[in-house]
């Protein structure tokens, strides 16, 4: 009906409507009219089962109420949907079984291809799911046929972050390094030891604690430290979130930012321009990581190489840290 319409034919319409067909302006125009007036929407399962293809994509995030996760789908949705693709949200919650239930019941609905993000499942397993469909992961270097990965420099970040709260003249820093099982932990860990190794600093067990990657886990992580009674006068989260919940912390135990105690966190997401004061984190572009993984599977799916390349870490230096206070026994309990 809308060939008859528009006074083309139905391959012209359907190349259109698939994003294959080069047609010109005007004879664009006329089919948008027809499709407009006749009210036509496509019909994803027909489609799917006339060419093969769903024209939907899975993507398997973490925790979708997560602000870092919801920004990486943010950037997956815009370049997915600009691509005539339907992107279709599960949340792994970081547990290997969880995710190969996302991943089943992606399979089930006949998705293009797959987008990962910081998977928990074993390299292996990843690998021969590449050999099934198109496959994008995050947060992990992994080569193989049908798959594109990128990982983000966790080890240069905490280093940066570190190095620049020892050029402020702080040696007691403490270090909330998240969950312990997590590969950004791990490497967000090696770079805060490296920077104090790098400047002659010991590192002090005592002043590394566990969290969660979420702002109770910060806030637990910094009440414990100053329960502790160990002396520090800066602190590094291992993401905002973290920061948040210390700040909280410290706040109400009548410390203050970055007067009492410098902070700085991970991640620098939208909302840490407007804590009070204005958190110092470092960079980690999420959005253009979600846009290039969208751009890679789509790639993938039409037989093309993939490119991904990591965006540098940088440190975005806001109002929360300061230079070291002169004299610093420990803090009040």
């Amino acid at each position: 009906m809308v060939a008859q319409a528009a006074g083309v034919s139905p391959s012209t319409v359907s190349r259109l409507l698939n994003g294959t067909a080069r047609v010109s302006p005007e004879k664009r125009a006329t089919i948008e009219v027809a499709i407009e007036a006749l009210g036509f929407v496509v019909n994803p399962v027909a489609s799917g089962l006339a060419g093969g293809r769903s024209r939907c994509i899975g993507v398997i995030t973490q925790a979708l109420s997560s602000p870092f996760y919801g920004n990486a789908l943010l950037g997956i949705e815009d370049v997915l949907i600009g691509a005539n693709y339907a992107p279709l949200f599960v949340s792994g919650h970081w547990r290997p079984r969880d995710e190969q239930r996302c991943i089943n019941s992606l399979l089930s609905r006949r998705v293009d291809g797959l987008i990962i993000l910081t998977p928990s499942l074993p390299d292996a397993e990843l690998l021969a799911l590449a050999r099934r469909l198109p496959l994008v992961v995050t947060g992990r270097q992994l080569t193989g046929p049908g798959l594109c990965s990128l990982d983000f420099d966790n080890h240069a970040g905490a280093y940066l972050a570190t190095e620049h709260l020892i050029r402020l003249g702080h040696r007691r820093i403490a270090f909330i390094k998240g969950t312990a099982s997590h590969p950004d932990a791990t490497d967000r860990l090696r770079g805060y030891k490296a920077a104090l190794k790098a400047h002659g600093i010991a590192f002090d067990p005592a002043l590394t604690v566990p969290g969660k990657f979420i702002e109770e886990g910060g806030e637990q992580a910094t009440e414990h430290l100053l329960a502790s009674g160990t002396a520090f006068t800066a602190m590094l989260a291992a993401n905002d979130q973290m920061a948040y919940g210390a700040a909280l912390a410290l706040y109400r135990r009548g410390l203050r930012i970055p007067d009492d105690v410098a902070l700085v966190g991970f991640d620098d997401l939208l909302g840490s321009s407007y804590t009070l004061p204005p958190l110092t984190s470092v960079r980690h572009p999420i959005q253009e990581i979600g846009r290039q993984a969208a751009r890679a599977v789509t790639a993938l799916i039409q037989g093309q190489v993939c490119e991904m390349q990591a965006p540098a870490p940088s440190l975005i230096v806001r109002d929360s840290c300061g230079a070291a206070p002169s004299v610093r026994v420990s803090h009040p309990v």
